[in-house]
């Protein structure tokens, strides 16, 4: 889950001190992807640059801007007409951090070619070897290595073709397999970056004086041989390839007597181009972006006799919504804690529009199109990782209620390992914050091909997820810059509701149980902000656990799901080994953990499984476990069997777990804290390059 950016600035004259300053500034934003090295890259000319610099350093992104305006080689005054930089600030998943190991990576010691990499080349062994044996020699561990070596490769094999820039990127990715977001910059290509994908994120923001003629590109086609086809050719029966000029450049208004002036900006994500426009454009798997001459073009390689639809044919210049001071930390200390606090408005954020209190309808307009398909279905299929997978968890029960139909939560992971029989009539819904996580893109990707509807539940527009689903819904929770997911969790769980309630809405027998949930949604901002309340009460309890090893957190029903988000934020944050438990499963193992040193947090809601979580808590009492419960306010007789308490308001039963993960998520924030953890950067598994 690396973090990769590039700025190119054509007949805007910068100095170099701005051009640094905009990489750096950049690589801060997207530090929440990567966080174990940075590094850039520089043209060192002012005009027909002939080379490149690279700056490289272990830790965090100040640590690299500090190196960087120590040096006294650079002159910082310098004014740039046109200039290429790429940056990079990474997350190991081969080689250790260090500075070899940085991105970005080189063809040679001269740099004529450099690249930034998000994501894992899976077939990199192979071309290694190849490439050793013609000579090159390898100064990394890593599998980006072999990028520019092959760019290098391939343009002195090809000299005497005279391939463009954007032609020489596109015979490397032929090579490649896995996953990928790359920009290439090169000493032969001054003035020019090329930016290709692959399952990995990769968006060009736009930013000029002139107008933008139009609000899309349509793209140019290459053959899986490299020969250019035309885009009414591509969609053909094959035959003969017809070599064909096509107009696939950003069309920008200038008069007979001005020259284009306009900056590009590469980024994995849009933090880090919303300082500086609102117009991005959100590339595909297998388009090659290049600027060459100030023109942005997108090419696209067509793989064998694959076609490809018609909607595909065009790139849309989009506007992003979100504002700078959405991804401004504010008075808080870290964006995880400013996003728990959020919680109140993204949950009002998510409602905005789809629920009306007054009539007591939901109307989601990303599914309505679809409502009557999905109520005929087979069955509905949720499919996610981590945190998502907890939100689809939590609502399973609800969803069986109102739809009376069968419910299956997957991993897509163990989802994708099992070869799962998917049918026609099958739903499939693919929850993913970031909409970019890898596993659920290729579950998704899967399920496409065997003909199921195919829903997202996303909080990113333009992400791949929302791109390739059939309809869905956007939970408009907001950036979530934290790692940690909080926000986005309890807005999947409410749209998962919400979903929940359009599908009963013509059901006689549910609607006293429909208005008891609209009643709770619309009281449900101000509950969260009496739970938050609580935050100097959790820092004190937090106090008496920080020290701990370990840390159970027990619960049945609605709450299971809330018991195994509580112990991943834990995990995950504070590096304390923690475990969510279903109660109903204490007596087949668990119990044997649980001494009077063992802390043990009981949620007990006044539900319909209270006696039993109650009998769950007498269990731990029994064993002299240490118990912390979390239970509804005003419940006096669970009270007395607890070490500690933590009181939420009661709601109704199926939103009753977004009060009481809010206390879980901030434990954990607290505990992280007091032990010293890095709570933006903690050290996660990397979701966003996993592949198979």
């Amino acid at each position: 889950m690396c973090g990769i950016f590039a700025y190119l600035n054509y007949q805007v004259p910068k100095t170099r001190r701005f051009v640094l300053q905009t990489l750096i500034n950049a690589l801060k934003r997207l530090e929440y992807r990567g966080y174990d090295s940075a590094g850039i890259a520089f043209e060192t000319a002012a005009k027909a640059s002939s080379s490149i610099g690279t700056v490289k350093q272990r830790g965090k992104v100040q640590a690299l801007s500090d190196v960087v305006f120590e040096k006294k080689d650079i002159d910082f005054d310098e004014t740039l007409e046109t200039h290429v930089g790429i940056a990079h600030t990474r997350w190991a998943t081969h080689g250790v951090p260090n500075e070899v190991n940085s991105h970005p990576q080189r063809s040679d010691p001269s740099n004529e070619f450099v690249v930034i990499h998000n994501g894992i080349i899976t077939n990199y062994k192979d071309l290694k070897l190849f490439l050793e044996t013609k000579g090159f020699l390898f100064e990394s561990e890593t599998d980006t290595e072999v990028i520019p070596k092959l760019a290098k490769y391939l343009y002195d094999e090809l000299e005497g073709e005279k391939l463009s820039f954007r032609e020489l990127v596109e015979r490397i990715i032929e090579q490649l397999e896995g996953a990928y977001a790359l920009v290439f910059m090169s000493t032969h290509f001054p003035g020019q970056a090329v930016a290709s994908r692959r399952g990995s994120p990769l968006l060009v923001g736009v930013k000029s004086s002139k107008h933008v003629v139009t609000d899309h590109i349509p793209v140019a086609y290459t053959s899986d041989k490299g020969h250019p086809i035309a885009p009414d050719k591509a969609f053909a029966s094959p035959g003969p390839l017809l070599l064909q000029r096509t107009d696939s450049t950003l069309n920008i208004s200038i008069e007979d007597t001005q020259e284009l002036e306009v900056e590009y900006f590469f980024a994995s994500d849009a933090s880090a181009v919303i300082e500086h426009t609102s117009r991005v454009i959100y590339l595909e798997d297998d388009d090659v972006a290049a600027v060459s001459g100030g023109h942005l073009t997108v090419h696209r390689v067509q793989r064998g006799t694959v076609r490809e639809s018609p909607e595909k044919r065009t790139r849309s210049v989009e506007t992003l919504k979100t504002e700078l001071k959405q991804i401004m930390k504010g008075s808080y200390s870290t964006f995880m804690q400013k996003e728990i606090f959020e919680q109140p408005e993204s949950i009002t954020n998510t409602m905005r529009g789809r629920v009306n209190f007054e009539t007591a309808t939901v109307k989601l307009g990303g599914l309505s199109d679809h409502i009557s398909t999905i109520r005929r279905c087979r069955r509905l299929i949720f499919i996610a990782c981590g945190t998502s997978f907890h939100s689809a968890l939590a609502t399973r029960r609800i969803l069986e209620e109102t739809t009376e139909l069968p419910v299956v939560v997957e991993l897509a992971s163990d989802f994708l390992d099992r070869n799962t029989p998917i049918f026609r009539d099958d739903v499939c819904f693919f929850i993913s914050q970031s909409g970019e996580t890898a596993d659920t893109l290729n579950a998704l990707r899967y399920c496409k091909k065997r003909g199921a509807l195919i829903v997202g539940v996303t909080n990113t527009v333009g992400s791949s997820i929302s791109r390739e689903t059939h309809c869905g819904v956007h939970i408009n929770a907001g950036p979530e810059i934290g790692v940690a997911s909080t926000k986005a969790y309890t807005s999947q769980m409410l749209a998962l509701v919400m979903f929940a309630l359009m599908m009963c809405e013509d059901r006689l027998s549910m609607q006293e149980r429909r208005l008891q949930i609209i009643k709770g949604l619309q009281q449900l901002p101000e509950l969260i902000k009496e739970v938050l309340k609580l935050d100097d009460e959790i820092h004190k309890l937090a106090e008496d656990l920080y020290k701990q090893k370990s840390l159970l957190v027990i619960g049945r029903g609605f709450q299971y799901a809330t018991c195994l988000e509580g112990a991943l934020k834990i995990k995950e944050l504070t590096y304390m080994h923690s475990e969510g438990i279903f109660a109903g499963e204490l007596k087949h193992g668990p119990l044997a953990l649980v001494d009077k040193d063992m802390p043990v947090i009981v949620v007990v809601v006044q539900d319909d499984t209270y006696t039993k979580c109650h009998n769950a808590l007498q269990q731990v009492e029994a064993r002299q476990g240490r118990t912390i419960v979390i239970c509804n306010k005003g419940d006096e007789e669970t009270k007395k069997h607890a070490f500690s308490t933590l009181e939420v308001p009661r709601i109704v039963d199926c939103l009753q777990g977004i009060l009481t993960v809010v206390p879980l998520q901030l434990l954990s924030f607290h505990i992280a804290v007091l032990r010293n953890c890095d709570v933006i950067w903690a050290q996660l598994s990397d979701f966003g390059v996993c592949t198979r």
